[in-house]
């Protein structure tokens, strides 16, 4: 089976961690562990988060003297590296010599006219108290905005368009190698004038192109690899219910947080639409049973209406009483 996993931030860097490389190494340990399960008799292609590291990098870049600040997309290709070579020591370390990995810097086409260059709203980088983040929209231009805990920097992020680096990812997939490639989203480009590739400010939802990508390789499940163990209706109420298998459509009617689950939940709608298999958004720590349809919540075509299980203590999703609704 061809598995594509778009691997959520937490498995390299839990909210109010501390940025450090030991930290991320720690993280991306036992998310390896999770991966390498499995890894045998699959194609499997990894995706990853960058939104800590990327900050990180930017305002390092903005705070050293005397040099020049990075862009975005040179600072996103920069943690397409670090993590992956990451995330590949630690899967070779505990695969089959015989198994090979592979980390591949990905750029993935944007539209230059694309309406989220004039409305930035990805969160990157670190939590920044009301007082600081000021300083920094005023000292440094940032974009700021409110998120959970306090206010974080936040950048354009344009639609992906297509996958330029399609064709590498195929042959490595061909010879039996394990692809982390599209990390962060990809590199961000555009086609100018003179009809050449050029980077730009922006950085690419993680799970949009990890959709894409899992198109473009006809992917037979797209897996959505996040802290938390399914979707949920009434995430902040007593009585919320994990919905445990849904049609896309079953999904227009509801309200997400968009900086949130939303980006997840439309990625895995429009694989489930465009290819009839089935996508799947739970915790890293189920993928096993995520890949076998018992963990997680499962989105497909041919499901009718929605299916949503209760919460009761000690009860999995998949244990919990099932509802139907329309």
């Amino acid at each position: 089976m061809r598995i594509v996993v778009a691997l959520g931030g937490n498995a390299l860097l839990k909210r109010g961690e501390r940025m450090s490389a030991d930290a991320q190494r720690a993280n991306v340990r036992i998310a390896a562990a999770q991966l390498a399960a499995v890894a045998s008799g699959n194609d499997l292609v990894i995706v990853h988060g960058n939104g800590p590291q990327v900050g990180l990098l930017a305002l390092q870049s903005v705070n050293t003297p005397q040099a020049e600040p990075f862009p975005l997309d040179v600072l996103d290709a920069q943690t397409e590296g670090m993590i992956g070579y990451m995330i590949e020591q630690e899967l070779a370390n505990l695969l089959p010599q015989a198994r090979a990995c592979a980390t591949l810097l990905t750029m993935v086409e944007v539209d230059r006219a694309d309406p989220a260059f004039q409305h930035p709203d990805k969160p990157i980088g670190p939590l920044y108290t009301q007082a600081n983040a000021d300083v920094a929209a005023r000292g440094k231009g940032w974009t700021m905005a409110r998120d959970e805990g306090g206010y974080r920097r936040v950048v354009p992020s344009p639609a992906p368009m297509r996958l330029l680096d399609l064709r590498p990812v195929t042959w490595l997939l061909e010879q039996g190698t394990i692809v982390i490639c599209a990390g962060g989203g990809g590199i961000p480009v555009v086609v100018d004038e003179h009809g050449l590739h050029t980077g730009v400010e922006a950085v690419i939802d993680k799970d949009r192109s990890a959709a894409m990508l899992a198109h473009a390789l006809d992917a037979d499940l797209f897996v959505i690899a996040t802290d938390v163990a399914a979707v949920y209706l009434g995430w902040d109420s007593p009585s919320r219910r994990p919905i445990l298998r849904a049609n896309p459509d079953a999904f227009e009617a509801l309200h997400f947080a968009s900086g949130s689950m939303s980006p997840k939940i439309e990625a895995a709608c429009d694989f489930a639409r465009r290819t009839g298999r089935r996508a799947v958004i739970g915790a890293l720590a189920d993928i096993e049973q995520l890949i076998a349809a018992t963990a997680g919540t499962s989105i497909s075509a041919d499901q009718v209406g929605m299916v949503t299980g209760i919460v009761t203590v000690g009860a999995s999703a998949e244990t919990a009483t099932q509802i139907a609704t329309g």
